[in-house]
């Protein structure tokens, strides 16, 4: 089966992570791991024949058939690499907080965004709690969300501690663009409980429209939930939709897939298979007008 080659800019604990995805993926092949130094996963690249560069997005620049890039590296980073991937002709899958494309939550609004050149990924409490946000909008319309995003301290590296506030207001701002919101508001919290707690999710929703009635909601709630696990198989509903006047609350439990990271990181799992989800698509896309 032919496939798409991807690179991924930034061999870190994410890009690894990545990379072990990509090989479980249908639609898409290795075509180049890239940093900027001999790091660890670009040792770990070339042990299983990935090709691997430590000259940045110049390494990737340079090779004609990667056509997906995933950027893990850092958001004052990728407002370089945008355009230059831009001009290249090739797809970036931004995992940073630069949102220089459009933020992308896949069960959401793939359908919208699988020709842009750029997409953001928004965050890991983005990914969890956007499509729960949605689901019951569309239903009932959401006045205010505010979600509370907990994970464990050990899953929370230095690039999500440096930027929390920017966690907080990509969140915010994307629970409003993509969940479709009035207004939105996020919350993160690192737990340090030992042994790590899996991620936990708390939504809360003010809704227009309380004739919807509780059962809408849940089948709504229940419809998006099946759509996530298609692509993150770890998502699941831990407490089912609860309407105190117009106020919807639900809990939804992240468990990552183990491929690189522990089980415990649902935070980081989530963001990487939902780009890879986003990035299938794309290269089903791209392979049906090669096709033609």
């Amino acid at each position: 089966m032919e496939k798409i080659k991807v690179a991924i800019l930034g061999p870190g604990n994410i890009g690894s992570d990545l990379m072990y995805k990509v090989f479980r993926s249908e639609h898409l092949e290795m075509g180049l791991m890239a940093g900027i130094a001999e790091s660890e996963g670009i040792k770990r690249a070339r042990s299983f024949g990935v090709p691997a560069s430590v000259e940045g997005i110049d390494g990737v620049l340079e090779l004609d058939d990667v056509d997906i890039v995933f950027d893990a590296t850092n958001a004052f980073s990728h407002y370089t690499h945008a355009p230059l991937l831009e001009s290249a002709g090739k797809i970036a899958i931004d995992l940073t907080p630069a949102a220089v494309g459009p933020y992308l939550v896949p069960c959401v609004n793939i359908g919208e965004l699988s020709n842009a050149p750029n997409v953001n990924m928004v965050t890991c409490g983005g990914q969890a709690t956007i499509p729960i946000v949605y689901a019951i909008s569309r239903v009932a319309g959401a006045k205010y969300s505010e979600i509370v995003a907990c994970i464990s301290s050990l899953s929370a590296g230095p690039g999500t501690r440096a930027n929390i506030d920017e966690f907080t207001q990509t969140t915010a701002k994307a629970i409003e663009i993509v969940g479709g919101a009035d207004k939105g508001k996020a919350i993160i919290v690192l737990n340090p409980a030992d042994p790590p707690i899996t991620m936990s999710n708390t939504i809360y929703v003010q809704i227009k429209n309380r004739s919807a009635g509780i059962e809408a909601i849940a089948k709504s709630i229940d419809e998006m939930v099946a759509d996530v696990q298609k692509y993150v198989p770890g998502y699941r509903l831990a407490v089912p939709p609860m309407l105190d006047g117009d106020k919807v609350t639900v809990c939804i439990q992240v468990e990552g897939a183990g491929d690189f990271l522990p089980a415990y990181s649902g935070n980081l799992d989530i963001i990487n298979s939902a780009a890879i989800g986003a990035a299938e698509i794309i290269a089903k896309g791209l392979l049906a007008q090669r096709a033609k």
